[in-house]
C-alpha cells in the first residue's frame, strides 16, 4: 500500500510503481495527509492491515509525519520516502527517520521512490521465493546497465595516453551474490546478521540484540569493518548468505551499510552512529543510496527500532513473531 501526503508527490510515487510493475507485485496507491486527513490515513492503514497488506510505503515532503503515522497504526513494516519540497528534503528525511521506539520507519533516500519499492520487494521476498528471484534479476539488470554505460563512455575516449588495462570481469550469469541454500540450510542458521563497523558501535548494537532476544529472533553478531578488513568482510558475507536480513551499524561515512547492500540482495537495515556531527554524516551517507541498492535507515543510535523493524519484516510469514510485535507495540501505545 502506497500513501502519498499530496498528489504533488506522484512523480516520486511513479518511480515506485515502475519497480513494482517490473517485479509483478500487486499494489494500491492513495492520497492522504497525516495532518489534513488524519482519520483517513488511520482508516486506510487499519483496514489495509486487516486485508493482508504486507508492506506500507509512505511518501511525503516538508514535516513528513505520514510514514510515522502509518507506523503508529500497524505492525507491518513501513518504508518512508522523503520528498524534496524545501531545504533539499532534509526536513522530510529527519521527520521520517527519527522515529521514537517502537515505531520504526525504514527510510530511504530523498526522492528515491524506486528504492522504496525495491526495499518493499526485498521485505516481501523474505518469505516469497518468486519475488526474491525477480528482485535478484532486477539487481542484475542494474549491474548490466553500469557495464553498458562504461562501454559507451570508454569507446569515446581518444586521449593519446589512454592505456586501458585488460581486466577480467566476473561472470554475472552465475549470479552477483553468494547462493542462498535456505531450503537445505541448517536449523542453526541465524535469521539476522548484526554488523557493527567498530567496537565503538557496540553500545548501539547491544540495544538491537537485546530486543532481538526479547522477540525470540536468532542472530549472529560480528564486529568487522569493510574498510579495514575488506577480505574478512566479504568472507563473512558469504557465510551469512542464508540469513533473512542484515542490521548494519556504523558511524562517520557509514561504509558498513553500503558494503552489505553491495554484497547481498537481502533487506538491509541501517543504524547511524553519532561519532561526529551528532550522527548527521552517518545518517546522510547511509540513507542516500543510489538506485537499486536501498538501505532502510532508522534514526541515529536507535538500535531498538532496528530490531523492531526486523521483527516486523520477519513477522509477515511468522504468526508467533507477528503476535510478539503486536504485544510490544501495544504496550507502548493504544495500538490494538
Amino acid at each position: 500500500m502506497i500513501l502519498m501526503g499530496s498528489a504533488s508527490d506522484f512523480k516520486i510515487a511513479e518511480k515506485a510503481l515502475n519497480i513494482l510493475e517490473q517485479l509483478e507485485i500487486p499494489y494500491d496507491i492513495r492520497v492522504a495527509s497525516a495532518h489534513r486527513t488524519h482519520e483517513k490515513v488511520k482508516q486506510i492503514v487499519l483496514e489495509s492491515t486487516l486485508r493482508g497488506v504486507e508492506v506500507f510505503i509512505g511518501i511525503a515532503g516538508l514535516s513528513a509525519h505520514l510514514p510515522g503515522m502509518i507506523a503508529a497504526n500497524t505492525h507491518r513494516p513501513v518504508v518512508g520516502v522523503p520528498v524534496d519540497v524545501k531545504i533539499g528534503g532534509l526536513d522530510a528525511l529527519f521527520a521520517s527517520s527519527q522515529m521514537p521506539f517502537p515505531a520504526p520507519v525504514a527510510t530511504v533516500g530523498i526522492d528515491r521512490g524506486d528504492n522504496g519499492a525495491l526495499l518493499a520487494a526485498q521485505i516481501i521476498g523474505i518469505h516469497d521465493e518468486d519475488v526474491r528471484k525477480r528482485v535478484s534479476g532486477l539487481r542484475q539488470g542494474f549491474y548490466e546497465k553500469v557495464q553498458r554505460d562504461e562501454y559507451q563512455l570508454l569507446n569515446n575516449i581518444e586521449g593519446n595516453y589512454y592505456t586501458p588495462v585488460n581486466i577480467e570481469m566476473p561472470d554475472i550469469d552465475k549470479g552477483l551474490f553468494p547462493v542462498s541454500s535456505s531450503e537445505n540450510s541448517d536449523t542453526d542458521t541465524p535469521m539476522v546478521a548484526v554488523i557493527p563497523g567498530s567496537y565503538s558501535d557496540m553500545k548501539i548494537a547491544k540495544k538491537a540484540t537485546m530486543f532481538l532476544e526479547r522477540m525470540g529472533i536468532s542472530y549472529d553478531m560480528n564486529v568487522i569493518s569493510p574498510v579495514r578488513y575488506p577480505g574478512r568482510f566479504e568472507e563473512y558475507m558469504e557465510r551469512m548468505a542464508d540469513v533473512k536480513l542484515f542490521i548494519a551499524i556504523s558511524g562517520l561515512s557509514a561504509h558498513v551499510t553500503g558494503a552489505v547492500v553491495a554484497l547481498s540482495e537481502k533487506p538491509v537495515i541501517g543504524v547511524p552512529c553519532p561519532m561526529r556531527m551528532g550522527g548527521l554524516d552517518a545518517l546522510l551517507s547511509m540513507v542516500n543510496m543510489p538506485p537499486g541498492v536501498p538501505v532502510g535507515t532508522v534514526g541515529v543510535a536507535n538500535g531498538g527500532n532496528a530490531a523492531v523493524l526486523a521483527a516486523e519484516m520477519l513477522g509477515i510469514g511468522d504468526q508467533k513473531l507477528e503476535n510478539r510485535v503486536k504485544r510490544l507495540k501495544s504496550k507502548s501505545s493504544d495500538f490494538g
